[in-house]
Parts: C-alpha cells; sequence; structure tokens
C-alpha cells in the first residue's frame, strides 16, 4: 500500500457572491484560485517535513481536475449585512520530526482578527496537548500563547482568514479558506 503525505502547503482565502448559494461557493473557490480542483477536505495533521510555499508559487502548481486534499472553512449566507467568516490556523512544533496541527473555522458575526486568534489558539492547543505542554484553557490566548512560546516546542503559529458581510440585496455570499496540500 502507497503512503501519500504530502510535501508542500499554500494557504488561501476567497469570496464569492451569486444568485444561488452552489454559484456562490464556486464564485468564492475561483476567488481562491482552486476551483479548477476536484477537492478533498482531509482533517488536521500538518505533516513533519511538510513545507509551506507562498500561494502564488502553489497555484502555479495546480493542474485542472486534479484530486487535491485540503483543510477548508467556508461559510454562506443569503442574509443582508451578515457577517460571515471562515479560517484556518496552523501550529508547527520545534522538532521538524512531529506533526503539527491546523484547524478550521466557520461561522457569524466574528471580524478577522477574532477569528484569526480563534483558528491558531485551536490549532496552538492541539498541538500543545499532543506534546504535553501544560496551559490553563481558561486563560485568554494571549497569555497562553506566552506559555506555548516559553516552552520551546512550539515553533510557528499563524491564521488565514477571510470574512464578508452578507450581500445587501440577499444574493448568497460564501467565503473560504484553505490549507491545499501538495505531493511534488
Amino acid at each position: 500500500m502507497a503512503v501519500i503525505v504530502p510535501k508542500c502547503v499554500f494557504f488561501t482565502r476567497g469570496v464569492g457572491k451569486h444568485p444561488h448559494n452552489l454559484e456562490s461557493f464556486e464564485t468564492a473557490l475561483r476567488d481562491a484560485g482552486i476551483a479548477q480542483c476536484n477537492l478533498v477536505k482531509v482533517s488536521s495533521i500538518y505533516p513533519p517535513g511538510c513545507k509551506i510555499i507562498s500561494r502564488q508559487a502553489g497555484l502555479k502548481r495546480l493542474v485542472p481536475g486534479q484530486i487535491t486534499f485540503c483543510v477548508m472553512a467556508d461559510a454562506r449566507t443569503d442574509e443582508p449585512n451578515r457577517l460571515v467568516s471562515a479560517g484556518i490556523g496552523l501550529a508547527i512544533p520545534a522538532k521538524g520530526d512531529q506533526f503539527g496541527y491546523i484547524s478550521e473555522h466557520h461561522g457569524y458575526g466574528m471580524v478577522e482578527k477574532k477569528t484569526a486568534d480563534l483558528v491558531e489558539d485551536m490549532a496552538a492547543s492541539m498541538l500543545a496537548t499532543t506534546l504535553g505542554i501544560e496551559f490553563d484553557p481558561d486563560l485568554a490566548y494571549d497569555a497562553r500563547r506566552e506559555v506555548y512560546k516559553m516552552s520551546g516546542q512550539i515553533v510557528k503559529t499563524r491564521a488565514v482568514v477571510q470574512t464578508a458581510e452578507g450581500d445587501k440585496n440577499g444574493r448568497w455570499t460564501t467565503v473560504v479558506s484553505a490549507a491545499v496540500f501538495l505531493f511534488d
């Protein structure tokens, strides 16, 4: 049995508006640059040794129709002015032979900064529990972030978020954020 482990990952996001729900999603995928792929949603593990590349470099490597694995968050609304958000968070361990975590969240009423903090916190907290870092889950993320950094076991965190307000005329509004895996 062949084992397939991604070698690279890039992060992207997009927003789309259309009278029809599905076409709004398609438009958001186009804005993110990944609509031409057959997307397969996977869970939250960042593989050891996986290299982060730029969105531009990643998009150049996609081939129309390819099966493309990604961690994706998306949110949709047809309510005028309703705020939607979709975010992806990442936490990478200091030791390159260990796996990290990618988190996703989609929801309503959260601005970009709040969504970014949430997904980054979720990824870092999942990684921290795997690494045995003790922390108080009731502390604010800023305080826990310091605990994670001081442990020396979590080397990098980041977030990619897309937010949008629902179309004022009631057209479907969709936001997507994704971590897209590549194998070559």
